[in-house]
């Protein structure tokens, strides 16, 4: 375990969870104090919750460390709250199986629930004072963090910070690492504590997927305590529906025009356009520079060519209204002609997909972006975003004292509402968002991890992905929404040694084995 300045914090290798990441909702610290409230009202006490939440910690961890056995050194520091509460009743519990326990308040408590699991644990052992609680922690097995949990909106205080300094063997966090904001994953202030599992109930929140909260949460797992499900404002993706093709003429599964650069710059198109096919278009065109056409034709086949000199020659192929789908952006370049192909695309209002080089010129070019319309999906990464909505961008990334942070997911959301249409924020927890407020989140973390995404080109085959779905029908939200998850899916069948190339390829078995 450490504690990191929160600028200097780096992934773990070894973060997983032990819960699905799939189609779930994805609360905030709002919305999970609602659950709870919803419960309360319902019949079932505070108190109850807070025993289960003791009892469903407890399991984790022994499940989690099955080395740790009764004689073992635990010491637990409480906040004043629930998530304070629910570090008593922990403590009571491993008492009870044999535990040497020590229990340091940060404060005393002041809940009801988290007092009355104060005075149950007085009746068994001491709390002691905080400023045993460094010498406490350095010789702990085990060291439990029930500090704040959700809805820190403060820094911690240096006395927390001398926590991080006596550098634990091994950290559980209840609910989430204090100093972390649960809803965008960002740390408040300079100091975090990293754990090495978090332990939380009913439904993953935001921060344990967002930015840096998956290095520092470790391993996730998160438990039952009987709440129900009614929140889902915000979704993680899911195993997409309807890929799999009936009977039919291939003009039934649309026609997808992906615009390629010149001479030497055609790669990243045809990495999409194979893209583009795998998914299940019907036909894929890509419309190239004459001069680069020999080039091209020598490495596609089932996708069709055809020499594109300017926007007038944009606007004939236009005219084929089979062609549903259009694709600019990797390796088109940005130059006066390339921004006329962009210009003359959104004029035409078919579903487009505006990656990398159309999002520069989209960024330079006030006219371009108020061509915007329903029809377009945007997918940037971070630094074009910053390019597209700077302002967005400094408040996501800037440094922050009070929580709850501006989040990646506020982001995207507001992008969409100014674009007028979907954005799919890339990265390894990829934020896609809808004019209309809809926000699904695919992470690429614990179990789904898949760093191997990181290498030239796998945006270009995720735009292709994008604008296949879109040329069969998808809308650019649902189609942003299900190519990120089949993206990371494929990258994660292969593993190590993955190149761009390799992920159209990796369709056909993993959709056979998903039945779509």
């Amino acid at each position: 375990m450490q504690c990191e300045n929160s600028e200097a914090a780096a992934p773990r290798s070894s973060a997983r969870s032990m819960c699905s990441l799939d189609a779930a909702a994805l609360l905030s610290a709002a919305e999970m104090r609602d659950a709870e409230a919803q419960a309360i009202a319902a019949g079932t006490s505070g108190s109850v919750l807070m025993e289960r939440a003791g009892a469903a910690v407890v399991v984790a961890l022994e499940a989690f460390w099955p080395d740790l056995a009764p004689g073992a050194r635990a010491c637990i520091l409480c906040g004043p709250g629930g998530n304070g509460g629910d570090g008593y009743v922990v403590a009571q519990l491993l008492h009870m199986r044999g535990w040497r326990v020590r229990v340091h308040a940060l404060a005393p408590a002041t809940t009801p629930d988290a007092r009355a699991q104060a005075e149950k644990w007085a009746a068994t052992g001491v709390t002691e004072g905080w400023d045993e609680a460094a010498a406490s922690v350095q010789d702990a097995d085990l060291v439990i963090d029930a500090l704040f949990g959700l809805g820190l909106s403060r820094s911690l205080g240096p006395e927390v910070a001398a926590i991080c300094e006596a550098r634990p063997r091994r950290l559980l966090a209840i609910d989430l690492p204090s100093g972390l904001c649960s809803d965008s994953g960002r740390v408040i202030g300079d100091t975090c504590l990293d754990a090495d599992l978090t332990v939380s109930f009913h439904m993953p929140k935001r921060g344990h997927v967002l930015a840096e909260g998956p290095a520092r949460c470790g391993a996730l797992d998160i438990r039952d305590i009987g709440l129900v499900d009614g929140q889902d404002e915000v979704r993680l993706t899911g195993l997409p529906a309807g890929l799999a093709k009936k009977s039919g003429h291939k003009y039934g599964y649309g026609h997808a025009l992906v615009l390629s650069g010149g001479v030497g710059r055609g790669g990243a198109a045809r990495m999409a356009a194979r893209g583009v096919l795998r998914i299940g278009a019907g036909l894929v065109t890509v419309a190239c520079p004459p001069a680069a056409l020999q080039e091209n034709a020598a490495r596609l086949d089932a996708i069709m060519l055809r020499p594109l000199r300017d926007a007038e020659g944009l606007d004939v192929l236009l005219k084929d209204t089979r062609l549903n789908a259009l694709l600019l952006g990797p390796g088109l370049g940005t130059r006066k002609r390339e921004r006329e192909f962009v210009a003359r695309a959104l004029a035409a209002r078919r579903g487009t997909v505006l990656d990398a080089d159309a999002l520069t010129l989209i960024a330079e070019d006030e006219g371009l972006r108020a061509a915007l319309h329903e029809g377009c999906l945007l997918t940037p990464h971070d630094g074009e975003f910053a390019r597209l909505f700077p302002d967005l961008a400094d408040r996501m990334s800037g440094a922050i004292a009070h929580g709850p942070a501006f989040s990646r997911i506020d982001a995207a959301r507001e992008a969409a509402a100014r674009a007028g249409c979907a954005v799919l924020l890339k990265g390894p927890d990829t934020i896609i968002a809808a004019a209309d407020g809809r926000v699904r989140v695919n992470p690429g973390v614990y179990e789904r991890a898949a760093p191997w995404l990181a290498t030239a080109g796998a945006g270009d085959v995720l735009a292709g992905l994008a604008t296949g779905l879109v040329a069969r029908g998808w809308p650019g939200f649902e189609a942003g929404r299900d190519a990120a998850w089949l993206h990371v899916e494929a990258a994660r069948r292969f593993g190590p040694g993955l190149i761009a190339e390799d992920l159209p390829e990796l369709l056909p078995p993993l959709l056979r084995e998903l039945g779509i």
